[in-house]
C-alpha cells in the first residue's frame, strides 16, 4: 500500500494530464432541474473551493462542510469550503485558500497546493467553480465559523469507491426540484457541483492509488 506522500506525488503527476472534466461530471448530472441547459452569462460571477486532502488513522480523508440554513439557494447543502472571488485575492487559489481559512479555520501556510479539477457551473446562483486540490501532511485541526458552517464532515477518499454510496433523490431548491444521483456522507446527501467534483477527483486517484488508500 502506498505511503500518504507517494500517493499525493501521483496524484500531483495525474493533475497535470488532461483532466476527465464532462466525463466525470456527466455521471453525477441531474436528470431533471428548470437549470439545465443554462450557461454561463455576463453576470456569472467567479468563486473556487478547497479539496484538501489529509492523512488520518491511516485512512486519506478531505472535509466537507454542512451549511448553516439561511435565505438562499445553497441554504442547509454540503459542500466543500470556498465562496467567491474577491478584487483582494491574487487569484482563485487564493480565494479557496482564503474562504477555508475563514470557514474552517485552516491556515494557507501549511497547505500544499496539487493543482485544479475543470471548473463547473452552478447555474442556480449563476457561479463558475474552480476546485482547488490540495494537502496537508496531518490531520488539521478545524476551526468552524459557525455563521457559516453547520458541521465539518470528515470523509474518508474510500468511502466513494463503496457502491451503497450512491443514491438518488428529489432536492428542493428555491423555485425548483431537482431529481439528481448523490453521494450518501453521513446521512446527507451529497449532489450538484460537489458530487461532480468528487467523481472528477475519483477518476484522477485511481492511476495514482490503490483500491485502499493506506497512510
Amino acid at each position: 500500500m502506498k505511503s500518504f506522500s507517494s500517493f499525493i506525488l501521483g496524484l500531483s503527476e495525474n493533475l497535470k494530464k488532461p483532466l476527465p472534466g464532462e466525463v466525470a461530471h456527466r455521471t453525477m448530472e441531474a436528470s431533471s432541474a428548470g437549470y439545465l441547459g443554462i450557461v454561463p452569462d455576463a453576470a456569472t460571477r467567479r468563486s473556487s473551493v478547497l479539496i484538501l486532502l489529509y492523512p488520518f488513522r491511516d485512512e486519506i480523508c478531505f472535509a466537507l462542510i454542512l451549511r448553516t440554513a439561511y435565505d438562499g439557494v445553497h441554504s442547509g447543502q454540503v459542500a466543500f469550503p470556498g465562496g467567491r472571488y474577491e478584487p483582494m485575492d491574487e487569484d482563485l487559489i487564493h480565494t479557496a485558500l482564503r474562504e477555508a481559512k475563514e470557514e474552517i479555520g485552516v491556515k494557507p501556510n501549511v497547505v500544499k497546493i496539487l493543482g485544479t479539477l475543470t471548473e463547473i457551473y452552478i447555474a442556480p446562483s449563476n457561479f463558475l467553480v474552480l476546485p482547488v486540490v490540495a494537502c496537508i501532511p496531518y490531520r488539521p485541526d478545524f476551526l468552524p465559523d459557525t455563521r457559516e458552517v453547520e458541521a465539518v464532515l470528515e470523509v474518508k477518499l474510500d468511502h466513494f469507491l463503496d457502491p451503497n454510496t450512491l443514491g438518488a433523490s428529489e432536492i428542493e431548491i428555491p423555485g425548483d426540484l431537482v431529481s439528481t444521483p448523490h453521494y450518501d456522507v453521513q446521512g446527507h446527501p451529497v449532489w450538484g457541483a460537489t458530487a461532480k467534483m468528487i467523481s472528477e477527483l475519483l477518476m484522477i486517484v485511481k492511476g495514482s492509488a490503490p483500491e485502499k488508500h493506506g497512510v
